[in-house]
């Protein structure tokens, strides 16, 4: 996938790796760039083999009326470095841009497996991702990494703001009854959060279509099987 800007690299400092990541979040633009008729959607995560020496990443791409994937493509590269945490997308961004670029065409909205704004220097992998392809984007996660917030109810489509200070980074979304909620936050250039309350049930559906007793699916669940070998998903992800 063609960069825009320098993505950053790991060059072996975690004060060096942190300073770029202050730099690249100044260029994170939080207001909706979305086109009139979203048409494509893509679905990215990343996965590890031979004990973490290679990065695996899936891509999908899908019809945004239909939710239905049109391509499927994996990237397989040398892990660049090692996990630390905090700076996980250096880790994960090669895979991803290598992954993103075998799609047939560029989606207009990505979502990723991981965080965006929710991050400590506002840098998750969806926003990396996003300032340095200049693509909307949208960071889905499975757990929290920073801020604060109030259980939703337990219904599908239940949610309630991700607070930092004075600061609302996205929203804790109830995908499905009686499973985790997804910490949902923009990456660039996407549904504002004001935005997110009207659009929590599309969110929901793009997030975690119906695929019974999972809270993942469509894209991320095709990128979680995907990049797993075509392996169904970890149990710890199935509602209980």
């Amino acid at each position: 996938m063609n960069t825009l800007i320098d993505p950053g690299r790991w060059e072996g400092s975690v004060s060096a790796a942190r300073e770029q990541q202050k730099q690249l979040a100044t260029r994170v633009q939080r207001q909706d760039r979305l086109p009139a008729t979203v048409r494509w959607l893509a679905g990215l995560d990343v996965g590890f083999e031979e004990d973490g020496a290679i990065t695996r990443a899936a891509a999908v791409l899908l019809d945004a009326d239909t939710l239905q994937p049109v391509a499927q493509k994996i990237a397989r590269i040398p892990t660049v470095m090692p996990y630390i945490p905090g700076l996980l997308s250096f880790r994960e961004l090669p895979a991803l841009l290598a992954a993103l670029a075998l799609l047939p065409r560029a989606p207009d909205l990505v979502f990723v497996d991981g965080h965006g704004i929710s991050h400590p220097r506002r840098l998750g992998i969806a926003a990396h991702l996003g300032v340095v392809t200049d693509l909307p984007s949208i960071g889905v996660a499975k757990s929290k990494l920073v801020g604060r917030f109030i259980e939703p109810d337990p219904e599908a489509g239940a949610h309630t703001p991700l607070l930092d200070g004075g600061e609302q980074l996205g929203w804790v979304l109830r995908s499905k009854l009686r499973c985790k909620p997804l910490f949902v936050a923009a990456g660039i250039g996407s549904v504002p959060i004001p935005r997110w309350p009207g659009c929590s049930a599309r969110c929901a559906a793009i997030a975690c279509p119906s695929r019974p007793g999972w809270r993942i699916g469509w894209p991320r669940g095709a990128t979680n099987r995907g990049s797993a070998g075509h392996r169904p998903p970890h149990p710890l992800q199935r509602c209980t």
